[in-house]
């Protein structure tokens, strides 16, 4: 089974935040873990805009900076293409999702039509998740 994260997810496997035990646990049982392209760019905004709101936890952002960096090499990334983005431009319209939630939700649709073994979609964000659903994808509980 392949885990693809969308950036909410993401961050819980490198920053302890609430369901982040819950995500790293399934991380440890699937046979890899997907991501989109975007997601390097949404993860290290997010980490940043961490640092600059709490000073404090500077080293558990370079931690997580590290861990990304270091685990990034061993994902399964789904490049963002003209079809991609065309399809998350659909997305974006039919379950009024905001631009770059559209394109991971493309992403883990394309994944899950091409790869060779399940796809469980990770996500904290309802719509997102109820999207994924309609699209037939497996969603994390």
């Amino acid at each position: 089974m392949i885990l693809f994260c969308d950036t909410s997810a993401l961050m819980k496997l490198l920053v302890d935040e609430a369901q982040s035990d819950q995500m790293r646990q399934i991380s440890t049982t699937v046979d890899a873990i997907g991501v989109c392209r975007i997601s390097w760019a949404e993860t290290m905004a997010a980490l940043a805009r961490l640092q600059r709101e709490d000073p404090v936890c500077n080293e558990d952002v370079e931690q997580a900076r590290q861990h990304l960096i270091q685990s990034w090499k061993t994902f399964t990334i789904v490049e963002v293409s003209q079809p991609l983005v065309e399809t998350a431009g659909r997305f974006a319209d039919v379950f009024a999702l905001r631009g770059y939630d559209s394109v991971q939700l493309a992403a883990a649709h394309e994944l899950h039509i091409n790869a060779e073994q399940s796809v469980l979609f990770a996500c904290y964000d309802r719509r997102l998740n109820q999207a994924a659903q309609l699209l037939q994808l497996e969603v994390l509980p």
